[in-house]
């Protein structure tokens, strides 16, 4: 009896020439490291070295953020990924009264450019990679990170790293915005333009589907929204007088693994056939770099359960190996106590074991490409670009990424696949081991890591002081200068780091901005 996938595409129980009749290798797969990338987007992959390591991470204060980094520093990681507060991710500061009772909860809380020289301290900017998970404030916390840079000596040529300034899956599935759409394409723009003259090195945005798929999207939804969302920004930073090729490299992408392999594996090699031709066949891109999906990936939260949670380790082994056997160019493994709360020392670090047993104790880094040729893997990787390629259309009949928004249709797409799997688990045809099957009679007692809530009063202090000593006429000055750019078509990046350098906050350079563009309110179609 055939089973189908995450995308509702039927597996069959068994797969042979006939899956791939008529099927161009040359056409579908080419070589690694070559249009269209099927394969993967370097021709050595992990033979030359494993993809890099990164741990997500960020609570609190400042203070005890930067001591988890440098614990995953000494344990290996190769790369940091910050995770911010709902205050700062939405543009506030700690003391702001809507910022009360979330200060340091899911991330930590960066009101200033104080606070980001505190977070990196004893940390060499231009020895570490890092990826900061922030979207409507992208801008502010790059410049901060490159204040503190210039602080440390380092210049902004050395930094590297990726801001996610992906804004366009925050108006589908996660609602942190701040602007509304236009607005916030105009600012993406001037980061492209801005890091192209300062910062080379810099990944000017990570464009998003795991947030979609946490909301419910399926793999197929995946890929074509968040492909479409890159489409969107192609065409706006073109539209802003910039030449594909001279931001395209720079360009990454951010997918889930689930515990689906099979079908995550075809996704990735759909996703990256797909990238390759439109910048090719669209845009006119020549560079083979434009062409490239380079993509990091984050094991499947939503997939965690707080029921049994050491099974946990075994579902992000799984989904981390899927990430692998598709090709990704980073990953994040998630921590088996996620579902309860914030990660522990001791999880945190057998998340990163997890990784290093795949990186140096199993095989799969041995060859290129283990997959390639699997009939299998072919043919869903067919289907899924298909399907893929079906709901890129139906944006494109609309008119687009921004314009689908508007009508929700990204939005209800997601919500009817979330209810189906929603359907599917209540009623026990999707099983979920120590959910709806498998369940113990009593759960074990779990301690979990716990945010100390004096941090909110700690953050209000730092700001009170920060605003009775720093040079307030320079701050006004900054950030009048800032307004005036942001009504005009000047760079507002320039003029908002000489407002983060006067010690500006956070919630101030964003209220700035508010009081030029407004905010965003969801329309009915929501």
């Amino acid at each position: 009896m055939a089973r189908e996938s995450e995308s509702g595409l039927p597996i069959e129980p068994v797969y042979g020439p006939d899956a791939l009749a008529g099927w161009d290798a040359a056409e579908k797969l080419g070589e690694p490291g070559a249009y269209p990338f099927t394969r993967g987007v370097y021709p050595s992959m992990y033979t030359g070295r494993p993809w890099t390591m990164r741990q997500y991470a960020g609570f609190g204060t400042a203070v005890e953020s930067n001591a988890r980094y440098k614990q995953l520093i000494a344990n290996g990681t190769m790369g940091l990924s910050v995770a911010f507060d709902l205050p700062t991710q939405m543009g506030h500061d700690s003391d702001a009264p809507i910022a009360h009772g979330e200060v340091g909860k899911v991330g930590v809380a960066i009101d200033s450019v104080e606070d980001m020289r505190v977070l990196f301290d004893g940390i060499p900017l231009d020895k570490v990679s890092t990826s900061m998970t922030i979207n409507a404030p992208a801008a502010l916390l790059l410049l901060m990170y490159q204040l503190v840079g210039e602080e440390q000596g380092v210049s902004a040529d050395k930094l590297t790293g990726t801001i996610q300034n992906d804004v366009l899956k925050e108006y589908i599935a996660r609602g942190t915005y701040i602007f509304p759409p236009k607005p916030s394409l105009r600012l993406i723009a001037d980061i492209f333009k801005y890091c192209k003259a300062e910062i080379p090195k810099w990944n000017t945005i990570s464009i998003s589907g795991y947030h979609m798929a946490e909301a419910g999207a399926s793999p197929a939804q995946e890929i074509a929204f968040t492909l479409a969302d890159g489409i969107e920004y192609v065409r706006t930073a073109v539209a802003a007088g910039m030449d594909v090729d001279d931001f395209a490299p720079r360009l990454s992408f951010f997918f889930v693994a689930r515990t689906t392999i099979l079908e995550e594996v075809a996704k990735f090699r759909a996703a990256r056939r797909i990238w390759a031709r439109v910048m090719k066949e669209e845009f006119g891109a020549k560079n083979p770099k434009s062409m490239m999906l380079r993509f990091h990936t984050q094991t499947a939260g939503v997939q965690l359960t707080a029921q049994q949670p050491e099974v946990n380790l075994v579902r992000v082994a799984v989904q981390g190996l899927a990430a692998v056997l598709g090709g990704t160019q980073s990953l994040h493994t998630n921590s088996f106590d996620e579902a309860i709360a914030l990660p522990t020392d001791k999880s945190a670090r057998l998340a990163l074991r997890t990784q290093q047993v795949l990186a140096y104790e199993t095989d799969v880094t041995a060859t290129v490409d283990p997959f390639a040729g699997s009939y299998v893997i072919e043919k869903m990787t067919d289907e899924v670009e298909e399907a893929a390629l079906e709901l890129m259309g139906k944006v494109e009949d609309l008119g687009g990424a921004v314009n689908a928004i508007e009508h929700g249709f990204q939005k209800n797409e997601i919500e009817r696949n979330a209810y189906r799997i929603a359907q599917e688990t209540d009623g026990g045809e999707r099983v979920v081991v120590g959910v709806n099957r498998f369940q113990l009679d009593e759960e074990e007692p779990y301690e979990p890591l716990r945010v100390d809530p004096a941090i909110e009063a700690q953050q209000a202090e730092r700001l009170a002081k920060l605003r009775a000593e720093r040079d307030q006429q320079a701050v006004d000055a900054a950030l009048a200068a800032l307004k005036k750019a942001a009504e005009g078509e000047d760079n507002v990046l320039y003029p908002m780091k000489d407002a983060l350098r006067a010690r500006a906050t956070v919630g101030e350079v964003c209220n700035a901005l508010r009081d030029v563009w407004g905010t965003y309110v969801p329309s009915d179609a929501f």
